[in-house]
């Protein structure tokens, strides 16, 4: 047995563990319930006066800018100093990286300008081992706020979810990088330990002050939400493919499906309908487990993912399933058991033949369909199943 699978293992156990321990005990506190008030007062548990926070999109985007900055410079950088190969990095690493578009006139003319282009060394890899972490954590929370800004105030606003979520990640991509074992494996491990404790305390505070009020979880705002749930996935695949694996020259390629996200993305960004009515208890239950799904999944999603493809899959397996099966562990799923059930099959249906498609050149695209296409076909079967309860009438007198 390898050591990175080792660690992967000890990750995916321990992840796990502390998902189903901190995140049920986050969501049940205050802000799992309610949008952020005026408080005077001071210490770590103010919760701050709401619109003053950043959405997590936001930070989403600024990340995302470094990375492509990153790419451009580091793409000079070959140019200026390796005579635009990359060989002498992408023998310790297996096929699909560093596809830069080093013969491109705009990338010779910065490397042309490039001061000191020695310095710009670290960009082959170092750059990326720090801003690795924050870009997959504002990604989860841009899902999380989408879904429901307490909800994310509630898991990253949890200092202890949010250290667990830094910690088991930097130890998943800290044995990755051990198994690609390559002359600057100590410095990017030790840049990713920096980067976890930089990325905490910057997102548990933006996650604190998340701006916005609650979103519906009616029919509609379910499919809403599957639709950002694709959006933020295929931006995040295409941000992985084209900066973090060192493949800019794939970007054109991939500009129409970057840009479909996007308009979804900015198209559902505000729900401009009238306060939401009563929903089915179907729905209802839905709505709260895949408030508990993310929750639950905040802190071992990383682990799991690759313990499915690095070490041991049953291990992987069985971790996903019992953090699935906690987030039914709720009043709303149970009293809703029956239209729930009936609505399962054709769901799990729908997610394998999304699963199955065709062949994906990464794997976490299949599986993105997939996580998509189950709560969309659960929420319109739902729908059509699902009525909501009849107001109860206060006796007179």
């Amino acid at each position: 047995m390898t050591t990175t699978a080792l660690l992967v293992d000890a990750a995916v156990l321990g992840s796990t563990a502390a998902a189903l321990l901190l995140a049920p005990r986050a969501l049940r506190a205050p802000t799992a319930d309610r949008a952020p008030t005026v408080d005077r007062a001071s210490g770590p548990d103010r919760i701050p006066v709401p619109g003053r926070g950043v959405r997590p999109e936001i930070l989403l985007a600024a990340v995302t800018g470094l990375l492509y900055l990153n790419q451009l410079l580091c793409s000079a950088y070959l140019v200026r100093v390796h005579g635009g190969d990359a060989g002498y990095v992408t023998r310790y690493l297996p096929s699909g990286w560093f596809a830069e578009p080093t013969g491109h006139p705009a990338i010779r003319a910065l490397a042309a300008h490039l001061p000191a282009p020695r310095l710009f060394a670290p960009t082959v890899l170092r750059v990326q081992a720090f801003l690795e972490l924050p870009f997959v954590l504002t990604a989860y929370a841009t899902v999380l706020h989408r879904l429901s800004p307490a909800l994310l105030r509630a898991t990253l606003g949890s200092p202890a979810l949010a250290a667990a979520a830094a910690t088991s990640y930097t130890l998943v991509f800290g044995a990755v990088e051990w198994g690609l074992h390559n002359p600057w494996t100590v410095q990017d491990v030790t840049i990713r330990v920096l980067s976890a404790l930089l990325t905490t305390p910057l997102l548990l505070r933006a996650a604190r002050r998340a701006p916005g009020p609650e979103r519906r979880t009616d029919t509609l705002g379910l499919l809403r939400f599957t639709a950002e749930l694709w959006a933020v996935g295929t931006l995040v695949m295409v941000v992985y493919d084209t900066a973090l694996l060192y493949n800019l020259r794939h970007l054109p390629a991939r500009l129409p499906e970057a840009a479909l996200a996007l308009a979804v993305l900015t198209a559902t960004t505000r729900d401009r309908r009238p306060p939401a009515t009563r929903t089915g208890p179907g729905t209802t239950a839905l709505a709260t487990l895949l408030r508990r799904t993310l929750a639950l999944f905040l802190v071992p999603a990383l682990a799991v993912r690759y313990g499915l493809g690095f070490a041991h899959p049953r291990l992987a397996a069985a971790a996903a399933l019992l953090t699935a099966l906690a987030a039914l562990h709720h009043p709303h799923p149970r009293r809703a058991a029956r239209p729930l059930l009936l609505a399962a099959p054709a769901a799990l249906t729908t997610a394998y033949l999304a699963l199955h498609l065709h062949h994906d050149t990464y794997p976490e695209t299949a599986l993105l369909r997939a996580m998509a296409a189950l709560p969309a076909t659960a929420t319109l079967l739902l729908a059509l199943t699902d009525r909501p309860a009849p107001a109860r009438r206060k006796p007179l007198g």
